[in-house]
């Protein structure tokens, strides 16, 4: 299990990147107590508070990847060929993004990046497959910077040569 300290950035695999703020004991009955990561998520709005219990931490959070592992990110970007979610009515497709998007793992996310932005080629997406491909793309440029010490707009624009946009 990875202990975070005060400082260290985390992906919450329901919130995303996030910095750890603090970690506290909480008391919720008498003599009952529990340590908690409190996790700054950094939104689009707001930084957002998210306490996650240290004691099944692994379960929620996850280290930002190592740069070493950038590059395979890339690769899975670069991939032309599509897979069979792609062919699916759009509400399938979507459920099954969103369950690949909630794994918190970025090679998934990578994944339902690249087939949204494919699909978006070749056809106009749903109002809840662009708010995916949203979410999909905020997720990994926050993370793909981190990971390489970089600029967001630097990763934006590895994107779009990427893709094309």
């Amino acid at each position: 299990m990875y202990q975070f300290k005060v400082g260290d950035n985390a992906v919450h695999l329901s919130h995303g990147v996030g910095i750890v703020r603090g970690i506290e004991e909480r008391e919720f009955s008498p003599g009952q107590k529990q340590r908690f990561y409190i996790l700054e998520i950094q939104d689009n709005g707001a930084p957002k508070k998210v306490f996650v219990p240290t004691d099944n931490s692994a379960q929620r959070l996850r280290p930002i990847i190592r740069k070493k592992e950038v590059e395979r990110v890339y690769e899975i970007l670069r991939k032309k060929e599509t897979s069979a979610i792609d062919h699916q009515t759009w509400n399938r497709r979507y459920r099954e993004y969103m369950e690949k998007i909630h794994t918190g793992q970025v090679h998934e996310i990578a994944e339902v990046l690249r087939a949204l932005f494919l699909l978006k080629h070749d056809k106009d997406l749903s109002f809840g497959e662009r708010k995916l491909l949203d979410q999909a793309k905020t997720l990994l440029v926050k993370e793909l910077s981190l990971a390489q010490n970089i600029q967001e707009s630097d990763v934006e624009k590895e994107l779009e040569a990427i893709f094309g946009t």
